[in-house]
């Protein structure tokens, strides 16, 4: 149910080195006071200019791969149609197009300015700029796009603060911040609330990845699966996880029962490196 959730996270071996990169941060104590040196979230976010009535802005974004020329005619052509739209509503339908056609050139920033243009919906917007995010090579970008990632699902939080979803994304904007303790405190609060949360165990049990807590990584991935057992990313982690904690036969076996039953080539590349290692 959530693997498109995960997906945007962490696919495969591809992200965990985005993960590497973070902060050493301490994830062990879940004891302690979760809003202990909690800073108040942004409220002074800043919005990007709207689109300019050039597409070639749009067209030359720090994107890789080309776009094909049958597909920069209908950009071109929908982004005419929303700068002359006569109405909101015509506007919203052109926007909302212009989002699928960037979401399927994997344009997610472009994709997610347009969600923002088309919909009224604060967690549609956030979820949006949260994919975008996540996918971020650019470091900056990445900055840039959290922050409005927290525009709206701060809001989204401040209607329904039982928005476990939002919050566990909002959460891994900051952790990848320079204040990750809160990124951090607003996961373990989520477990606190909800001990089986696929999403927010899985990540921290990446986080403890991260920071070489590969006893805490087993027993996250371990209690997830107990919960959701068809999650073979989890299982990979805990696979890498069994291996860096010298527990190899244990790691051999489970990355063997992964190959055997994942179509996912990306997984199934880390799973034979790994294998090899073996």
């Amino acid at each position: 149910m959530l693997k498109s959730r995960i997906i945007l996270i962490v696919i495969a071996i591809v992200l965990v080195a985005v993960f590497f990169s973070l902060p050493k941060v301490v994830v062990d104590n879940e004891n302690e006071n979760l809003d202990k040196g909690a800073e108040t979230v942004e409220s002074n976010t800043s919005s990007d200019e709207e689109p300019s009535s050039s597409t070639n802005n749009i067209m030359t974004e720090s994107h890789g791969g080309n776009i094909p020329k049958e597909v920069k005619e209908d950009i071109e052509r929908l982004r005419n149609s929303y700068l002359l739209a006569e109405n909101q509503e015509n506007s919203s339908i052109f926007a909302d197009s212009l989002a699928n056609v960037f979401r399927e050139l994997n344009r997610l920033d472009s994709a997610a300015k347009y969600v923002e243009l088309s919909k009224e919906d604060n967690e549609l917007i956030g979820n949006a700029y949260y994919e975008a995010f996540s996918f971020a090579a650019d470091v900056e970008k990445a900055k840039r796009l959290a922050v409005k990632t927290r525009e709206y699902l701060q809001k989204v939080l401040d209607e329904n603060p039982a928005n476990n979803s939002a919050k566990i994304k909002l959460a891994m904007t900051y952790v990848s911040s320079d204040n990750p303790m809160k990124g951090i405190s607003m996961l373990l609060e989520v477990v606190k609330e909800d001990p089986n949360n696929e999403e927010a165990l899985f990540n921290l049990g990446i986080l403890s990845i991260q920071s070489g807590q590969y006893g805490k990584a087993i027993e996250r991935f371990e209690k997830l699966l107990k919960r959701h057992p068809e999650n073979v990313q989890a299982e990979f982690y805990l696979a890498l996880s069994l291996m860096n904690s010298g527990q190899k036969a244990k790691a051999k076996k489970l990355f063997t029962e992964i190959k055997n039953k994942s179509n996912d080539e990306q997984l199934l590349a880390a799973v034979e490196s790994y294998l090899n290692e073996l």
